[in-house]
């Protein structure tokens, strides 16, 4: 098993809504949102483990099914699963596939079954790439991918990984670190939007007891602390700045959360579940990520956002007008007729 460390508390290491934003300018900003319908995602293999990592704009969705050993896909919701994706393309090696662009390149990370050693890669056009930071031969991780084909993730000194992980980002081949985080002994870069702001988090105390997200907007770091929680991870952001991520509660139960520009903090938790892990938001504000039953089966979801009852009431009063200008019209021509 790949000893994924993209968020640190997991256990494991359309077109209506197009037409609607056409149809009625108000509505062309991302709408509030009162709760998500959640799809929980079949698993292929049957193993009750599957992770959802990444979304694009077109709902596709990228993870991994641990069935013989842990295996990337991309999924066509609702359940047209690709092939594995293998690393080499045609090899054994175990991969997860963390993030999916617009274009549908991937980033991930594969491991080496011989040496142990945790690899970073791109398919990009199909071309399999991997992505290693020359400052650490032995554990690199690729966590996301955007537009450009620039992706972030980390590097560790060991083997095992963590402590002592470094943020970076890549594109070309050249890796630049993020820098000017708070003092800290372990950091992660986990998700990127299109215009280059990074999420990920810093842990500050040696003993790595409490954990923060930050913001990397350009240089300029901004913690994320949703509801003053010392247990946190950043894990996604779109293109409008809504930020995905997990914390842990006041109860200590890890459950997700939304941070929107306009609306600051939410709460998610799948009902029943000892986990939720939120991994990542496309433009839309589908989320998507996984969460732990009581039974200890991982379930991987898609969540669609539902609209707030003003928004309907803003979105059928644009459709009304829009009746009304079409029946004027109607009359017109027939009193010329």
């Amino acid at each position: 098993m790949i000893p994924l460390n993209r968020s640190i508390f997991r256990p494991l290491r359309g077109v209506a809504a197009r037409c609607l934003l056409a149809a009625v300018p108000l509505a062309i900003a991302p709408a509030a949102h009162a709760g998500y319908n959640v799809t929980s995602i079949p698993d292929p293999t049957s193993t009750n483990v599957l992770q959802a990592l990444g979304i694009n704009n077109s709902m596709t969705v990228a993870g991994f099914d641990n069935g013989a050993f842990n295996q990337g896909f991309t999924l066509t919701l609702p359940s047209a699963f690709s092939s594995p994706i293998l690393y080499p393309p045609a090899g054994t090696y175990p991969t997860m596939v963390t993030g999916i662009n617009d274009a549908g390149d991937v980033s991930g990370i594969y491991v080496n079954t011989v040496t142990g050693v945790n690899n970073g890669f791109t398919d990009i056009g199909g071309a399999f790439t991997t992505v290693n930071n020359p400052a650490s031969a032995v554990f690199n991780q690729a966590l996301d991918i955007n537009n450009s084909d620039e992706t972030v993730g980390y590097y560790a000194p060991t083997v095992g990984g963590t402590p002592g992980d470094v943020s970076y980002s890549q594109k070309g081949g050249v890796f630049t670190p993020v820098s000017g985080l708070p003092t800290n002994f372990n950091n992660q870069a986990v998700g990127l939007n299109n215009l280059g702001e990074i999420v990920g988090f810093y842990q500050p105390d040696a003993a790595l007891a409490t954990s923060f997200g930050y913001l990397d907007d350009g240089g300029t770091i901004t913690t994320i602390d949703p509801f003053g929680s010392t247990f946190v991870s950043a894990n996604g952001i779109n293109d409008q700045g809504d930020i995905v991520g997990t914390y842990v509660n006041g109860s200590g139960t890890t459950v997700g959360f939304v941070w929107t520009p306009g609306g600051g903090y939410t709460s998610f938790d799948i009902y029943g579940s000892a986990v939720t892990d939120i991994n990542s938001i496309n433009d839309k504000g589908d989320i998507v990520g996984f969460y732990v039953t009581g039974a200890d089966a991982t379930i991987g979801f898609v969540g669609t956002p539902v609209p707030e009852a003003s928004t309907w009431a803003m979105l059928l009063a644009g459709f009304a007008g829009l009746g009304f200008l079409g029946y004027r019209k109607t009359l017109k021509g027939t009193a010329a007729a």
